[in-house]
Order: structure tokens, then sequence, then C-alpha cells
């Protein structure tokens, strides 16, 4: 089944439109909106409802396949990956990874946050 999903762009925003319609396909799928199986437009009906270069959307959905948001199935379409949201899973894998390292580097806990606080706040 296909759906219309609602976003806004923003030109006023400092991020770039493949980025918003990235995040916004992002919290969708957290917020349940859009659920795993789920039909998303194609790259050129969205391009055309929100006024966009088809690349721009192309470039949103090549990275939201890459963080395994979105499957492509040939010429059926794009889906909503039947995982649901993996971002926070990657998250949690990279927060582990960064606590592996500062600990093989020979930080303490306090430095470690002291550096995500830092980068956080770049």
């Amino acid at each position: 089944m296909s759906i219309v999903f609602h976003v806004e762009l923003s030109t006023d925003s400092t991020q770039p439109p493949y980025e918003q319609l990235r995040m916004a396909v992002i919290e969708q799928v957290r917020a349940g909106t859009l659920t795993a199986g789920t039909k998303i437009p194609t790259v050129r009906a969205l391009a055309a409802d929100l006024g966009i270069a088809p690349n721009t959307v192309a470039r949103a959905y090549r990275e939201l396949e890459a963080d395994g948001v979105l499957e492509t199935r040939g010429r059926q379409g794009s889906f909503i990956a039947s995982s649901g949201d993996p971002t926070r899973d990657i998250a949690s894998r990279a927060a582990v990874d960064y606590v592996t390292t500062t600990r093989r580097l020979g930080l303490d806990d306090a430095d470690a946050l002291t550096l995500v606080d830092r980068a956080l706040n770049t």
C-alpha cells in the first residue's frame, strides 16, 4: 500500500533539503506514521510534490537505504525496511565502539564524556 506522507522543507533551514527529507522520514518511522513495509512515493513523484530536484530526493533515499531505514525492491519501489527504525541500534553500536576506543586509549570516563559534550556542542 502506497501512502502520502507529509514533509515540509524549510528554505530558511541550515540543513540541506535532502537532510531535512531524510530526517522527516526517520521521525515518521519513529513516530509510527510510517511502518515497516509501507511503500513510499517514487523519487520523481515526491520531488514533484515538494518542488525540488529528483536528485535531492534520490540522495535522501540512498542515505536512508544505507542506514537501513528503506529497502528498495527493484521495480516494485521503495519501502520502509522490515526492521523499522534501525537508527538507534546503529547509534548504540557507535557508542559502544566509542567507549571501547577511549578505554583502549587510556581515557577515563570523565574525559570521554567531556569529549562527547564538546562534540555535541560544536
